[in-house]
């Protein structure tokens, strides 16, 4: 009985270390939520949202320093605690200080260019985004990788800019949309496009559906807006994660490889063994215009061949006259 006693006491309730595995996995970003109005850029990894999130923030820090310039914070806290405020009393000072405090982390968090937020997906992480254009950071990162083929992640898998949200209601992305895409569909714009849709813990949404009202919506902005699921100009990118929609409207999408940080640092050669049938827009200009030389060349061949037979037909026949 004394040797089981020990043993008892260090027993604890299942439910103890469940808890404590879930406070050990939660990522960062805990508490704060996406939702409708957010800009940002979703980011997709492998299973590990934690290290995610560190390598997403040293990967946007990198290139953001380098589009944008180091970030700046406010000094607006510091002047909160001048030297106005020296002459009150004790007690009111020290309550004075601890609300500069809050206003002090509160105004950090506000100005942060990147903060992470819970996205409500497994596997997915939302970087809220302050003062910068999404889709021009992220393109810019993957344009870099695909010239250098520099891997600069281990976990992080795709990487999609989200230029706005909205509520994932049918009607609401309608009206959401019929602004949002504007910038690029609404004449004299115009463009070739595809639109590419995931949905997670979402049931009430149809794919189908979706697809038809935003191409529809697309295609009442400028009639000349058509529909290219092979090598479009544009991609309208929908994701949309519980009850919030994310969409964006990026470009290269084919060519960066559906914006996956580990497909598009690969070399054209591993990307061929990989898929035979894809091959980057540089070489289908390079056999296009190898074929266009050989078209114009096999046509000249055959034109200057069909000026030489005619001359030779347009000659006088001696050997005819000859023949009685």
């Amino acid at each position: 009985m004394a040797a089981a006693e020990p043993a008892a006491r260090k027993r604890r309730p299942k439910g103890h270390f469940a808890a404590g595995a879930g406070r050990a996995k939660r990522p960062r970003g805990a508490g704060r939520q996406l939702e409708a109005g957010m800009r940002g850029i979703l980011i997709t990894c492998n299973m590990n949202e934690r290290k995610c999130v560190g390598e997403a923030y040293s990967l946007l820090g990198e290139y953001g320093d380098l589009l944008y310039g180091p970030e700046q914070f406010s000094d607006h806290e510091e002047r909160l605690s001048g030297s106005d405020r020296e002459e009150d009393e004790d007690d009111v000072e020290a309550a004075l200080k601890k609300e500069v405090g809050q206003i002090r982390a509160s105004t950090e968090q506000k100005l942060r260019r990147f903060q992470s937020v819970e996205s409500g997906a497994n596997n997915v992480v939302f970087i809220r985004t302050q003062g910068i254009e999404p889709e021009n950071l992220v393109h810019h990162i993957l344009k870099d990788m695909h010239t250098t083929k520099k891997k600069k992640t281990r976990v992080i898998l795709r990487m999609l800019p989200i230029s706005g949200t909205c509520k994932a209601f049918m009607e609401d992305m309608k009206k959401y949309t019929e602004t949002f895409f504007e910038p690029w569909f609404k004449a004299p714009n115009k463009g070739t496009f595809q639109i590419v849709y995931k949905a997670r813990n979402n049931s009430h949404m149809s794919r189908e559906e979706v697809i038809k009202e935003l191409a529809g919506i697309v295609g009442s902005l400028n009639p000349e807006n058509k529909v290219d699921l092979n090598n479009p100009q544009y991609t309208i990118v929908v994701e949309i994660i519980k009850t919030v929609c994310c969409l964006s409207v990026v470009r290269d999408y084919v060519l960066f490889r559906k914006y996956n940080l580990q497909e598009v640092v690969k070399s054209n050669k591993e990307d061929a063994q990989q898929n035979p049938s894809s091959v980057t827009e540089e070489q289908n200009s390079e056999v296009a215009k190898a074929e266009t030389e050989e078209q114009e060349k096999s046509s000249k061949e055959v034109k200057e061949e069909n000026k030489n037979q005619s001359e030779i037909e347009s000659e006088p026949k001696g050997n005819d006259a000859l023949i009685v």
